[in-house]
C-alpha cells in the first residue's frame, strides 16, 4: 500500500470496479434471508445537498452492514421526477421540464456514485418515464371500476402563483407549501381517491408498526382523527326541513346558543340571494384556505342569516349564522356552537356578543372562569334540566337515548381525514387516464391504449398548463365506437407516484404493475427519510399498499416494517444588514471564520474584502439563508469517506446535525491515522498467527478491548442505529492500538487482529479506504464487500481480575482488584480491611454494606 492516503485515487478506482462488476446488483434468492433497505428517493433538483448525503449515507451503512451479515440486500435508487420546480425552472430558462429534469438526474446520479453508495443501479427508475407511470394510470382505472375513485366539484385550496389545487396537507399556515403564496378557496371539479374507506384500517394497523417512531404514529392518528359522536338534526323553525350537525359532546347540548354554517352551505347561499351583505360576506370568504389548521388560527367572522332552528330538547329558538371558520368539506358544513365549552365558538360568541351558557363544571366543584375562555374539559352537568349532576359518560348515554327515541340523532363515527384530492391543474405530471363524452359522461382510458403519454416538447404560455391549449393531446376518440372524446388535462398529484415506487423497485422490468418478485422483497425492512413526510407521503404510501393488496397484487398490508426518521442538517448563518431590516446572507465559502476551542464560530469576515459580517443562529441549511455546504466541494477536498464518516459521527441519525468545519477536518485526520498505523504495521512484514493461550497480560487486555469494541459496535448498529457511538468506540480502539509498542510475535498478531477488526467495523461507513487497508492486511483473495461481520470471541472478554470501587457513604475511598467470581462476603472483608477505609470508619458504626457485583461496594456508616 502507498504510504500517503490519497482518497481521490482510491475512491474513483474502486467505484469503477464496483460499477463494471455490478457488485451491488441483486436477484431473488429464496435460500437466503432478504433485506430491503430504502431511502426516500430524491427530487432531481440539480444538486445533492447535505441533507441528501446524510439520508443516503445512513441507508448505505445499514445496507452494507446487513450484507456483511450474509443477507441478500437490495438497496435501489430512483427519482421522484414530476413536480412544480421543474415547471418553474422551465418557464424561467425557456426549456422543457423533461430536458431540465433528465439533465439533473444525470448529474445527481454521478454525485451519488461519487459517494460510493451501494445501489443496484439496474433497478433505477424515474417517475416521469412512461414505462413507470403507465402502471399507475392502469391502477387508477381499476380503482375507478371498484368505486374507489370519483370526481366532484369541490371547494379547494387554490395556489394563485403555482396555478393549481393543493391538498389540505400541502397548505402550511395559510400558504402553499412550495410557492408560499396565500391560498384561496375555489370551486373546481376534482378527482378524489376514497382514502376514508380505509380510515379504520389505517388507524388500527398503526398499533402493529412496532418499528415506527411513536411521534410519526401519533401524527398519523391525529390526522386520521377518529371520533365517536352523534349525527344530530335541528328542525328549522319556519319549515319542516332539518339542519344536520355532528357532535362528540351531546353532554353540552343545553349550552348551544347558536348554529354556524359554512359560506358554501345551502342555507347560506339561499340567504345570500335575498341579502347583498350576506352575499358580499360569502364572496370575501372565497380568498380563505380550506385547511383546518389555518381556519383555527384566523380571525373568526360571520353574519346572522336571520333564521332559527328549534332546540331538540327545550324547543328554544337558536339563531343560525354563517361563519368563516366552518368548512363545507368537513362533516355536514354546519356545527352546533357551544361557546362555554369550545374555544373557537367562544371567540366567535365574544366577538358578536352571543350568549355563553356554561353547562359543564369541574368535578371538584370549582367554577370555571368563562369570561376568560371556554372550559373544554369533561365534567359534571349543570343548567341541563334533569341531567344535572351526571358525568360525561352517563350524560352522553341518556341524552343520546332520548334523541334517538325522537328520531333526531344517530350514533356515528367520523374522521378528520378527508378523501385524497389527486388532480392538479399542472403540466409536469402524470396525465389522468380519463376521457369525457360530449355530455360529460366519463370513460376510463382502455388498458390497451396506456400509457397516456405526456407530451414532452411543449411551449409555455404564461404559467397555466400548456396541455389545455394542445388539441393534439386532448382531442381523441372512443376506443371502440370512434366517437369524439375529450381527454382530461389535469395531472396527478406527485404524491401519487411516490406512493408505490417502493413496490416497483422489486420488479422494475415487469410487464405489469408488479409481479411475483414483490412477494420476495416486500415489505421494505427499513425506510429512511424525514419526519416531515409523516402525514403526506407516509400515509399515502400505507394507503396505496392496502389498495394494491386488495387488488391481489401482493399480500403485505404495510409497506415499511421499520421507519428511521433522520434529523436536519443545520449551520450558522452569515449576514449583514442592507437596510430596512433586510439581511444579505453569505455562503460559508465566502466567509473566513474564527472559531473557539470547541469549533464554534466566534468571528466572521468576508474573504474578498475583510469586512466583518454577523454570525446568525444555527438553522437548517437552505438556499434562502445561503448557509448550505456543497458536498461536491468536500468530496474533492477530503474524499467521500471523510464526508460519510463525518455525517455518521456528528450526531445520532434521528437528531439534528449541527455542522462543524473543524469536525470534518477531524474525521479526515482519523482516517489518515488509521491509514498510517496500518501502513506502519504491514511494512514490518507478515506476522504470526494469534495464539490466545500464550498471550501475556497486556496482550490479553488489548485483545479484550478489541472484542468489547466488536460487541458494542454490533449493538450500536444493529439494534440502536447509533452510528456516532459505534464510531467513537472504534476511535478508542485505534488509540489503544496506536499506544501499543509490543513488537513481539504475539504482540504483532494482536495488533493485526485489532486492525482487521477496525477495518471491518468501519467498512459500512468508509468503504473505500477500508477496502485498500483490508487488502494490505493480507486479504487479496477476499474482497471487503464480501467479508463477514466480525464475531465476538467470548473467551477474549474474560478477565483475570476486575476493579471494584469502594465507597463510604457514596464517596470513593479505595479500589480493589478481585477475581471476577469473588464472593460478596470476601469483597466486604477486603473493603473493610483497606487502610484508607479503616481510617475513615474508625470512629463510626457500619449500618450496612451494599455490593454491586463487578462494580462497587458502598459502606454506609453513621
Amino acid at each position: 500500500m502507498e504510504e500517503r492516503y490519497d482518497p481521490g485515487a482510491i475512491e474513483s478506482a474502486l467505484q469503477a470496479s464496483w460499477q463494471s462488476a455490478r457488485t451491488f446488483a441483486v436477484q431473488e434468492d429464496r435460500t437466503r434471508e432478504k433485506f430491503y433497505c430504502l431511502s426516500m428517493f430524491p427530487y432531481p433538483s440539480g444538486r445533492l445537498h447535505m441533507g441528501h448525503v446524510r439520508n443516503y449515507t445512513i441507508g448505505d451503512v445499514i445496507s452494507r452492514y446487513q450484507r456483511m451479515l450474509g443477507k441478500n440486500v437490495m438497496q435501489p435508487m430512483g427519482w421522484d421526477a414530476f413536480g412544480l420546480p421543474a415547471e418553474n425552472a422551465a418557464i424561467e430558462n425557456n426549456i422543457p421540464p423533461a430536458e431540465w429534469t433528465r439533465s439533473n438526474i444525470d448529474y445527481m446520479r454521478t454525485q451519488l456514485q461519487r459517494l460510493g453508495f451501494a445501489y443496484d443501479w439496474d433497478r433505477e427508475l424515474a417517475t416521469c418515464d412512461p414505462q413507470y407511470y403507465q402502471w399507475e394510470q392502469w391502477f387508477f382505472t381499476q380503482l375507478y371500476d371498484k368505486g374507489l375513485v370519483y370526481r366532484k366539484t369541490a371547494v379547494v385550496n387554490w395556489d394563485p402563483i403555482d396555478q393549481t389545487v393543493l391538498a389540505n396537507e400541502q397548505v402550511i399556515d395559510g400558504r402553499g407549501w412550495r410557492s408560499g403564496a396565500l391560498v384561496e378557496r375555489r370551486e373546481i371539479p376534482q378527482w378524489f381517491l376514497r382514502i376514508t374507506a380505509y380510515a379504520d384500517e389505517l388507524l388500527g394497523d398503526l398499533d402493529d408498526l412496532e418499528g415506527w417512531p411513536e411521534a410519526v404514529k401519533t401524527m398519523q392518528r391525529n390526522w386520521i382523527g377518529r371520533s365517536e359522536g352523534l349525527s344530530l338534526k335541528f328542525k328549522l323553525s319556519d319549515d319542516n326541513s332539518f339542519l344536520e350537525v355532528f357532535t362528540t359532546r351531546p353532554d353540552t347540548l343545553y349550552g348551544a346558543t347558536y348554529m354556524a354554517v359554512a359560506p358554501e352551505h345551502p342555507l347560506a347561499l339561499t340567504a345570500a340571494q335575498h341579502d347583498p351583505a350576506i352575499a358580499d360576506f360569502i364572496a370575501s370568504c372565497a380568498t380563505l384556505s380550506t385547511a383546518e389548521a389555518v381556519v383555527e388560527k384566523m380571525e373568526k367572522r360571520g353574519m346572522s342569516l336571520g333564521i332559527t332552528v328549534d332546540h331538540p330538547l327545550t324547543g328554544e329558538k337558536i339563531p343560525v349564522w354563517v361563519a368563516n371558520f366552518v368548512l363545507m368539506s368537513y362533516g355536514t358544513g354546519a356545527v352546533m356552537s357551544v361557546p362555554a365549552h369550545d374555544q373557537r365558538d367562544w371567540e366567535f360568541a365574544t366577538t358578536y356578543d352571543l350568549p355563553i351558557i356554561p353547562v359543564v363544571f369541574p368535578a371538584n366543584g370549582q367554577i370555571p372562569d368563562i369570561a376568560a375562555g371556554a372550559y373544554v374539559e369533561k365534567g359534571i352537568l349543570k343548567n341541563s334540566a334533569e341531567y344535572d349532576g351526571l358525568d360525561y359518560a352517563r350524560a352522553f348515554e341518556q341524552i343520546t337515548e332520548r334523541l334517538e327515541a325522537q328520531g333526531r340523532a344517530e350514533r356515528k363515527v367520523q374522521y378528520r381525514l378527508r378523501d385524497w384530492l389527486v388532480s392538479r391543474q399542472r403540466y409536469w405530471g402524470c396525465p389522468i387516464p380519463v376521457l369525457y363524452e360530449e355530455d360529460g359522461n366519463i370513460v376510463p382510458e382502455a388498458a390497451a391504449r396506456l400509457p397516456v403519454k405526456l407530451p414532452e416538447q411543449i411551449e409555455w404560455q404564461g404559467v397555466s398548463s400548456p396541455l389545455k391549449s394542445m388539441p393534439e393531446f386532448f382531442d381523441t376518440t372512443h376506443p371502440e365506437s370512434g366517437e369524439p372524446l375529450t381527454r382530461e388535462t389535469d395531472t396527478f398529484d406527485t404524491f401519487f407516484e411516490s406512493s408505490w415506487y417502493f413496490a416497483r423497485f422489486c420488479c422494475p422490468d415487469a410487464k405489469a404493475m408488479v409481479d411475483d418478485r414483490v412477494e420476495y422483497w416486500m415489505p421494505v425492512d427499513i425506510y429512511i427519510g424525514g419526519i416531515e413526510h409523516a402525514v403526506l407521503h407516509l400515509l399515502y404510501a400505507r394507503f396505496f399498499q392496502k389498495l394494491m393488496r386488495d387488488a391481489g397484487l401482493m399480500t403485505a398490508g404495510e409497506p415499511f416494517t421499520r421507519l428511521l426518521t433522520q434529523g436536519m442538517v443545520c449551520k450558522e448563518t452569515y449576514f449583514r444588514d442592507v437596510g430596512q431590516g433586510k439581511p444579505q446572507y453569505f455562503s460559508p465559502a465566502a466567509v473566513t471564520v474564527e472559531t473557539d476551542a470547541k469549533g464554534r464560530a466566534i468571528k466572521a469576515i468576508l474573504t474578498t474584502d475583510g469586512e466583518p459580517v454577523e454570525i446568525g443562529s444555527v438553522e437548517k441549511m437552505s438556499k434562502s439563508k445561503n448557509n448550505g455546504v456543497d458536498p461536491q466541494v468536500l468530496i474533492e477536498r477530503y474524499g467521500a469517506d471523510t464526508v460519510r464518516l463525518y455525517t455518521m459521527f456528528a450526531s445520532p441519525p434521528d437528531q439534528t446535525l449541527e455542522w462543524s468545519d473543524s469536525a470534518v477536518e477531524g474525521a479526515f485526520r482519523f482516517i489518515r491515522s488509521l491509514w498510517r498505523l496500518t501502513h506502519k504495521h504491514v511494512q514490518k512484514g507478515a506476522c504470526a498467527l494469534l495464539d490466545s493461550a500464550i498471550l501475556n497480560a497486556d496482550q490479553k487486555t488489548l485483545r479484550r478491548q478489541i472484542h468489547e469494541t466488536i460487541d458494542k459496535v454490533t449493538d450500536d448498529i444493529s439494534r440502536r442505529y447509533k452510528f456516532n457511538t459505534a464510531i467513537a468506540a472504534v476511535m478508542e480502539l485505534l488509540n489503544a492500538l496506536t499506544r501499543s509498542s509490543d513488537d513481539s510475535e504475539q504482540g504483532r498478531a494482536v495488533l493485526q487482529e485489532g486492525l482487521e477488526t477496525a477495518v471491518l467495523l468501519l467498512a459500512p461507513i468508509i468503504p473505500h479506504c477500508t477496502d485498500t487497508l483490508w487488502r494490505a492486511l493480507g486479504h487479496d483473495l477476499e474482497p471487503l464487500v464480501d467479508a463477514g461481520w466480525p464475531q465476538v470471541d467470548r473467551g477474549a472478554l474474560a478477565r483475570d481480575a476486575v476493579t471494584i470501587v469502594v465507597q463510604v457513604n457514596g464517596k470513593k475511598r479505595a479500589e480493589l482488584s478481585v477475581a471476577p467470581d469473588c464472593a460478596a462476603e470476601q469483597m466486604e472483608s477486603m473493603a473493610l480491611a483497606d487502610p484508607n477505609v479503616e481510617r475513615i470508619i474508625a470512629d463510626k458504626s457500619v449500618v450496612k454494606i451494599v455490593v454491586v457485583p463487578g462494580r462497587l461496594i458502598n459502606i454506609v456508616v453513621q
